[in-house]
């Protein structure tokens, strides 16, 4: 598992993920970021978010998303695909991870991590013991705040490359 800053894995996108392969290796809940994760930053569900929550709970999942944003926006967001939600979730602290994973009916080691940021999502998601899988953003248009974070990301992100190339 990554641990730390380390996610477990990279991935070009939250819709390239093969979900059957970690259903059949035991996990049953997926708690995803929204912003740059599954949308644009603060873009609407689509149809394309909407068909993945849809095929995760026909894969048998729990589906939730996880967001620092407010409660309308999130919940908005969540009635659009048809999954749970945890607004305000103060990540990358442990107790919207901890909520999420009630609410979806799983624990530590049955639960995938989806988000597009270091500091905040895998951060947490790690301390929390959870599967972590680091997606590249849809934009790097951005907040200021997240684009200073994200600066402090490309140190972490190059020795992890550089980790998982030499294995």
């Amino acid at each position: 598992m990554g641990r730390g800053l380390f996610p477990d894995e990279l991935s070009p996108s939250a819709y390239d993920i093969d979900y059957e392969a970690f259903y059949q290796k035991g996990y049953r809940g997926v708690i995803f970021d929204i912003d740059n994760t599954l949308v644009l930053p603060d873009a609407p569900a689509d149809e394309r978010a909407a068909a993945l929550f849809q095929r995760l709970h026909q894969i048998g999942y729990g589906a939730i998303v996880l967001s620092n944003n407010k409660g309308p926006r999130v919940s908005s967001f969540a009635q659009g695909v048809g999954g749970d939600y945890v607004a305000g979730g103060g990540k990358p602290l442990p107790r919207g991870y901890r909520q999420a994973m009630r609410q979806i009916g799983t624990d530590e080691a049955h639960t995938l991590f989806v988000g597009d940021q270091i500091f905040t999502d895998v951060w947490g998601a790690n301390a929390c013991g959870l599967y972590t899988i680091l997606t590249t953003p849809f934009t790097r248009r951005e907040e200021i705040q997240i684009i200073l974070k994200r600066i402090l990301e490309w140190p972490i992100l190059a020795v992890y490359k550089l980790i998982h190339h030499q294995k």
